[in-house]
């Protein structure tokens, strides 16, 4: 099939002294692949707004040398002939607030996807929260209004959920998910199953900590209100001869949500003999890709989904948030090849 044509074309001013500009697409290209250089000396440099004519977003975090953002919204960028970059600035906690008061007043700056540990920290810091951010008490991603107020939204609900798209387009008799994790991503995460009709086990190092977060995010008493499961997540390192009854017509998931098993963090310890027969295995972790957990799941005979698949989800609403359209779905297979190929 042709490819289609690609047109260099400028960003949409979005606000706050936003000019619209255009580029040769190459280097739009070659600037979004370097994008580790971009913040990789300091946390969030200070710019000369005179000194920055190009549109750019970026993708925030302590660490942030491992995000495949700066490819993904790259890729993105080169295929429709936009004249724009999308970085990589690492922040730590303490030169948050920083570094929102500089972007503030960067013209050039269309707005940051926000990776841990700052999803819940940065809420007081903007100036508007979306009603599904407030509802799951996390930001991924913040935007500059044509006001100039800074708005946060959450596009991890819609990207987890994509990849599950055709199972819950099916009708089932009963659906459960094992979540391990409490963090901001499992945020997300449980208001996006709970809002799908999943009784939910919630596993974490503080069980208190996992109850806590079920009773806001997907309390019982709620009218489509469920009975969920607070457990520690040591509970599932160890075998267990429990004989599961027959799920014909049930769904089952086994979501990491953590950090556990990411390249420089500890191990994630499951063993699979607590997954239902036909159990999707679902690892919200990037790097490495191909994690033990879901190498695990493939030789027990589950089906995966990896952590690439959620973040592509959720990187097409941010694209339109920070470019002003929708991204090339339809060249996802390169996208991912050209990820997995670096």
């Amino acid at each position: 099939m042709a490819r289609r044509r690609r047109l260099c074309r400028g960003v949409p001013d979005r606000g706050a002294g936003g000019a619209t500009v255009r580029g040769d697409r190459r280097q739009s290209l070659h600037r979004a692949r370097h994008a580790a250089a971009a913040g990789a000396l300091g946390a969030a440099p200070a710019r000369n707004p005179r000194a920055v004519t190009r549109p750019y977003a970026e993708v925030i975090g302590d660490p942030i040398a491992q995000s495949k953002s700066p490819l993904i919204h790259g890729f993105w960028l080169a295929e429709l002939g936009i004249a724009a970059d999308y970085r990589q600035t690492h922040v730590v906690p303490a030169g948050l607030a920083d570094y929102l008061a500089a972007r503030r007043t960067d013209p050039a700056w269309r707005g940051c996807n926000v990776t841990m540990p700052h999803k819940q920290a940065i809420m007081p810091l903007l100036d508007r929260i979306d009603p599904l951010a407030r509802r799951v008490g996390a930001v991924n991603t913040v935007v500059r209004a044509p006001d100039g107020a800074l708005e946060g939204h959450n596009t991890d609900v819609p990207g987890f959920l994509e990849p599950l798209a055709p199972v819950l387009a099916a009708s089932h008799l009963f659906r459960m998910a094992r979540v391990l994790g409490t963090g901001g991503a499992a945020r997300a995460i449980v208001a996006g199953l709970a809002g799908h009709g999943f009784v939910i086990v919630l596993a974490g190092r503080d069980p208190g900590k996992a109850r806590a977060l079920l009773d806001e995010l997907a309390p019982a008493d709620a009218p489509d209100g469920r009975d969920h499961h607070a457990v520690d997540i040591a509970h599932f390192a160890q075998p267990t001869d429990f004989a599961f009854d027959d799920r014909k017509g049930c769904c089952d998931l086994v979501v990491n949500a953590s950090m556990l098993g990411m390249a420089g963090q500890p191990p994630l310890h499951f063993d699979w003999s607590h997954a239902p027969p036909g159990s999707i295995a679902y690892d919200i972790v990037t790097a490495p890709l191909d994690t033990p957990f879901l190498q695990d799941a493939r030789a027990a005979g589950f089906a995966t989904i990896d952590g690439l698949a959620m973040l592509i989800g959720q990187a097409d609403h941010a694209f339109a948030h920070f470019f002003g359209q929708r991204p090339p779905r339809d060249r996802d297979a390169d996208l991912r090849q050209s990820i997995i190929g670096v």
